[in-house]
């Protein structure tokens, strides 16, 4: 090819470049700023299932009460099931972040992937808002810069439920825990609050996350003679364990169970008839103010379900993070937008004036519930009665004592 032809080649080649380059360009001015993303990943199968259905339309809901938009940035949710598993939960994480370009995820239920996926998080310099899991190392060993617990902890359950059922002479204690980290750290900060309270702890069992037969855990835990069974374990295995509890007659021999992380959605599963009396630790209650009622109603127009604080706190926490992005200006800059997470109070129906610490913690009211009897309750969703309002400042661990490894003093 002679030198002319060749320069006329690319001349031609660059023009043609140059107005492809032109075409995307127009078409995406035409198309709009892309979305900012929004991952919800959850358990939606398996042992957590039923307490996790709802948080995608909750964090829809969420969207819809912000306007839909962000600095003119239409806003999308993604959702997938992480399965319980850590593995599973990683590589989600990790497609969102590095492909989907999702900016925060959240739901985060089981505290195994919470903390795989915390891990991802921080490597990326991307937000996660726990709002699923448990265990309190997220706000201490495990804390992050860009990340957040949303709703409750093991130490909160702990200290709330715990307290109560130790004050109410429940001084001798036995564990049936779940064999993975939310189960440990839920019965090692109960343990710290029945010996700091002067009672003792007898002994416990480990069991298998999603487990059908109690059985042989439930001997051991009635031949403790302990007047407290401390379920260390939430969902199915919740309700397995206190059913096949009451087929052994367990409570009519004189020994309390403590659900130590008991939902709504788990009462209902059980029945008053079986749950009545059970104390227990929320942060949210349908029920309890003609706000949350009202929010309850949108709610279910989308999933007919009473809400459970999971439900709530995916809503709470994907509004707040919009605010504080809204604030910064920018979903770009993780730590800006963390910084005005924390700067602003969190209001919504679940939290009032909430206060997001440095090491990630939502420091909020808790509150202390008890199961109505049957006779006590008016309808099918009349589960709970009031017993104590807890200040986020009695119920959290304080952040000097968290070992947070970016903390200082």
């Amino acid at each position: 090819m002679k030198f002319k032809e060749y320069a006329r080649f690319i001349a031609a080649t660059t023009a043609l470049v140059g107005a492809a380059v032109a075409g995307l360009a127009a078409i995406a001015q035409a198309q709009g700023p892309a979305p900012l993303k929004i991952g919800v990943t959850e358990g939606f199968s398996g042992v957590y299932a039923d307490l996790n259905l709802g948080e995608v339309e909750a964090a829809q809901m969420a969207v819809e009460d912000f306007g839909g938009k962000v600095l003119g940035r239409p806003i999308e949710i993604l959702s997938a099931d992480h399965q319980t598993k850590p593995d599973v939960g990683a590589a989600i994480a990790r497609r969102w972040y590095d492909v989907e370009g999702v900016k925060m995820i959240t739901g985060l239920g089981t505290s195994s992937v919470a903390l795989a996926v915390r891990k991802i998080a921080q490597e990326k310099g991307l937000i996660d808002i726990n709002t699923g899991a448990a265990s309190a190392d997220l706000t201490g060993p495990a804390c992050s810069e860009t990340g957040a617990h949303w709703v409750y902890d093991t130490y909160a359950l702990a200290h709330v439920t715990g307290d109560a059922v130790v004050k109410a002479g429940g001084d001798t204690w036995y564990f049936l825990t779940v064999d993975y980290a939310f189960g440990h750290a839920l019965e090692r900060d109960v343990t710290a609050v029945v010996k700091a309270a002067g009672g003792k702890v007898l002994g416990g069992v480990k069991h298998p996350l999603s487990t059908q037969d109690f059985s042989s855990f439930l001997l051991q835990a009635q031949e403790s003679k302990a007047k407290v069974i401390g379920l260390a374990n939430a969902g199915q295995d919740t309700i397995n364990s206190i059913k096949q509890a009451g087929e052994f007659g367990i409570t009519k021999g004189g020994q309390k169970l403590a659900g130590l992380l008991v939902f709504s959605t788990d009462v209902q599963s059980l029945t008053l008839p079986v749950a009545q009396g059970l104390m227990l630790t929320e942060a949210f209650y349908w029920d309890l103010n003609d706000e949350t009622r009202a929010w309850t109603k949108r709610f279910r127009a989308k999933r007919d379900k009473i809400p459970s604080m999971l439900t709530a706190g995916v809503y709470s926490a994907t509004l707040h993070y919009l605010k504080a992005v809204q604030a910064a200006g920018t979903a770009d800059d993780a730590k800006a937008v963390m910084a005005k997470m924390r700067e602003i109070p969190v209001n919504d129906v679940m939290t009032k004036n909430g206060k997001l610490r440095e090491d990630g913690r939502l420091v909020r009211d808790m509150y202390l519930f008890q199961v109505k009897t049957p006779e006590e309750s008016k309808n099918k969703d009349d589960i709970y009665k009031l017993i104590a309002t807890v200040p986020g400042d009695k119920a959290y661990r304080p952040m000097s004592e968290g070992k947070c490894p970016y903390i200082k003093g």
